[in-house]
């Protein structure tokens, strides 16, 4: 028999841990207590999910308001022990729509990732990606270079003999000031074509996270930062959550040499895995110029659940469907 009990990120995280489950960051509750700080973001809630009385998933909840209307959104949950049924998915993903249509009338919709699309739709915003990469940090800095593919090799160790940047761990320097790395994401943007965050989203993170959940790894040339990234941890999971460099210093090898240092560090950290958050595929295609730079530091690439929407108010979703196909068109 399936239950849900409802309870709070704090509960939800500590019964995984007894489970012997490291939840992804967006699962606990400092995640949620940062969420919280957001504008129009509120912790809604967490589920631990059993079957017979024994947990096997974990899924906390965020409560997002835009445009006028709420959903509820779960970065990277429910969180299994095991990979789920689709039987056994659809059934978990049908009781959680139905006690949060009883608890909360505002809801529209959720979107929380599945690994099993059936009954449910794409995503109404954001770029949700179904494989990444994963790099093991385990075996001490050699290894870890052993482990990348043949070209991930021959690059990092061209950037450690002719790469001129100096890498290092910037937390506490970011933390006091971020000015100097923001200019670096606003370069990156430009060139790329997308607009940059306010400097505030980082600032906030890193700071609400704090340095056991948040680290900065900076890149410096002649002591100017030229490219930075930020990974999050919890427990041995680190996670490559953002990145940038300036435009300059694109043919110096930088990122390479960066990315290095950063699973040297996290390794003597004791993490044992860096998640290189997403690559493209059919599934993905924004994404698919991704996967030359990521693909060569770890011959293992990841199948993972990927972000869906699943309607609450059926016409209201409708609507809101029709609404996307509309701008969409008006764009073209």
């Amino acid at each position: 028999m399936i239950t849900l009990e409802f309870t709070d990120a704090a509960t939800m995280e500590q019964q995984a841990v007894q489970a012997g489950l490291t939840l992804p960051i967006e699962q606990t509750a400092v995640w949620a207590k940062y969420q919280n700080t957001i504008d129009g973001r509120t912790p809604w809630g967490a589920y631990v999910v059993k079957q017979d009385g024994a947990p096997i998933a974990f899924i906390a909840l965020i409560d997002y308001e835009t445009h006028g209307y709420h959903y509820l959104r779960s970065v990277h949950g429910p969180a299994w022990l095991d990979k789920p049924s689709a039987q056994l998915e659809a059934q978990v993903r049908d009781l959680l729509v139905e006690d949060v249509r009883k608890r909360d009338k505002n809801v529209v919709f959720l979107r929380i990732d599945l690994w099993d699309f059936e009954g449910s739709f794409p995503v109404l915003s954001t770029v949700p990606y179904n494989e990444t990469v994963y790099v093991d940090l385990t075996g001490g800095d050699e290894a870890v270079l052993t482990r990348m593919k043949k070209r991930g090799r021959r690059d990092v160790r061209k950037a450690l003999r002719e790469s001129p940047a100096a890498c290092a761990d910037e937390t506490a320097q970011a933390m006091a000031d971020f000015s100097e790395y923001y200019e670096v994401m606003v370069d990156t943007a430009h060139r790329d074509g997308f607009s940059p965050a306010p400097m505030s989203d980082y600032v906030d993170m890193i700071s609400n996270l704090g340095p056991d959940h948040a680290r900065v790894f900076a890149a410096r040339i002649d002591g100017k930062v030229v490219a930075w990234s930020i990974i999050t941890i919890n427990g041995d999971h680190a996670v490559y959550y953002y990145a940038c460099m300036r435009t300059e210093i694109m043919r110096q090898h930088v990122p390479d040499k960066l990315i290095y240092v950063v699973c040297c560090a996290l390794g003597e950290r004791g993490c044992t895995v860096l998640d290189l958050m997403g690559i493209g595929n059919d599934f993905a295609p924004s994404l698919k110029s991704l996967n030359g730079f990521k693909t060569k530091f770890s011959e293992n690439i990841v199948q993972v659940s990927a972000g869906r929407d699943i309607p609450v108010k059926k016409a209201f979703y409708r609507s809101l469907t029709l609404l996307q196909s509309l701008r969409r068109k008006l764009r073209k």
